[in-house]
């Protein structure tokens, strides 16, 4: 068994800070919120950018998200927008961050109708990526079809974010839940 190719052939000076995230977060399940919502707004930022720049921005999202806080976050008024376009400890794109004020507000409601943003996203497992693209843009800002399949992926919905030959694949099959192995679809 070896790790996926992605990994494997990175450059020493980078694999550290990516192998940590792809051998305990990577394909993994979230089972809290506020850490489902800090994965998409970490994927919706990384568009157009290197997954690298938003791992090592991470800890200045925390900061400036209150650690993802959906309830904080959805409460947001200008004077914080502001200060977030301000903040060079993430990403300063007026777009991406109005999509997390507004994709937290959308949450809220999730939360309110299911119970919870994990239970929607079980309530419509499994899918194919195409429908859950459709799914998510009816309901959410900024999330086109890779940010909604790297999200999925990231978090266990979508099949793809190791290889089956790799060390940590079976750690993740591990922590799923029984109703996502057995009703997988890519």
């Amino acid at each position: 068994m070896s790790y996926c190719d992605a990994i494997e052939n990175m450059a020493s000076d980078r694999k550290a800070l990516h192998k940590a995230y792809h051998d305990k977060l990577y394909g993994f399940p979230i089972h809290d919120d506020n850490e489902l919502f800090c994965r998409l707004i970490l994927e919706i930022n990384q568009a157009g950018l290197s997954w690298e720049t938003i791992l090592k921005k991470e800890k200045g999202f925390r900061a400036a998200y209150d650690n993802f806080n959906i309830r904080k976050v959805a409460s947001y008024k200008e004077s914080d927008r502001r200060k977030l376009l301000e903040d060079s400890g993430i990403i300063r794109n007026r777009l991406k961050i109005n999509a997390a004020i507004e994709n937290a507000k959308a949450i809220l409601l999730l939360q309110k109708e299911y119970g919870s943003f994990e239970k929607w996203l079980e309530h419509h497992h499994p899918k194919p990526k195409e429908e859950w693209v459709k799914l998510f843009k009816s309901i959410f800002k900024f999330t086109g079809g890779e940010i909604v399949n790297e999200f999925l992926m990231s978090i266990g919905y979508l099949e793809g974010a190791h290889s089956t030959d790799c060390k940590i694949y079976q750690a993740v099959l591990r922590k799923k839940p029984m109703w996502a192995v057995s009703n997988r679809v890519k």
